[in-house]
């Protein structure tokens, strides 16, 4: 399973680490992915979901 929210699709990005020395190696930025139930179509789903998503409501949480 890709690192992906399914609700914004926000994945991982590339940038690098920078040393004092100026020293440059590749990183990763993963995205905040919290597992969560959800209703999607008016049925309870557990998806995958940023926490940007479930801050701004665009996740409704299933109780």
């Amino acid at each position: 399973m890709s690192r992906m929210c399914e609700i914004c699709g926000k994945k991982p990005m590339v940038g690098n680490n920078v040393s004092h020395a100026h020293n440059v190696n590749k990183r990763r930025f993963n995205p905040n992915l919290q597992s969560v139930r959800a209703l999607q179509d008016g049925k309870k789903k557990k998806m995958v979901v940023c926490t940007n998503c479930i801050k701004s409501g665009r996740v409704i949480k299933a109780s």
